[in-house]
């Protein structure tokens, strides 16, 4: 088993505990509202969010993958911080044990926020992972970042 590392960061006009609380905190309810293509549906398996639950994710219309179960490993509201790991599901391509996502999100100078993403692709046995697999998971990441961005900025009450 390999682990393969990436790190990222995206930088938005929306302050850290606006843009936590609507991507994080409320994301299961607001993503498939705001991005129906990436997400049609979230359920708890295990647990309300708190670490230790685990979460069924099925992907909408014209996904390749149909769905993922993600395991809550930590969440601090007060330092805007979350790691998540994708534990089961065709995303994971039979090639991948598990993908653990930690972002935290900071303030910015101009009073928006620095989004910084570490993941770690746990491979199952010599499979190398791609750097065309990592850059397409990202810009659909950053596409769902952006499209909730929107949203706030739409509507400025919400959150």
């Amino acid at each position: 088993m390999g682990v393969f590392t990436y790190e990222s960061e995206v930088i938005t006009a929306i302050p850290p505990c606006k843009m936590f609380k609507a991507c994080i905190l409320d994301g299961d309810k607001l993503i498939p509202k705001v991005v129906p293509q990436a997400y049609k549906s979230v359920e708890y398996i295990q647990g309300n969010g708190e670490p230790g639950s685990i979460k069924k994710v099925t992907f909408g219309e014209g996904s390749q993958f149909e769905y993922m179960k993600q395991k809550v490993e930590a969440l601090d509201e007060e330092h805007f911080a979350y790691t998540y790991s994708v534990i089961e599901g065709d995303a994971l391509m039979n090639k991948l044990e598990k993908i653990t996502y930690e972002m935290k999100m900071e303030a910015s100078p101009d009073g928006g926020s620095v989004c910084k993403t570490t993941s770690k692709y746990y491979t199952i046995g010599d499979f190398e992972l791609k750097e065309e697999g990592i850059k397409a998971g990202k810009e659909k990441a950053l596409g769902m970042f952006k499209a909730i961005e929107a949203y706030l900025q739409a509507n400025p009450d919400a959150y």
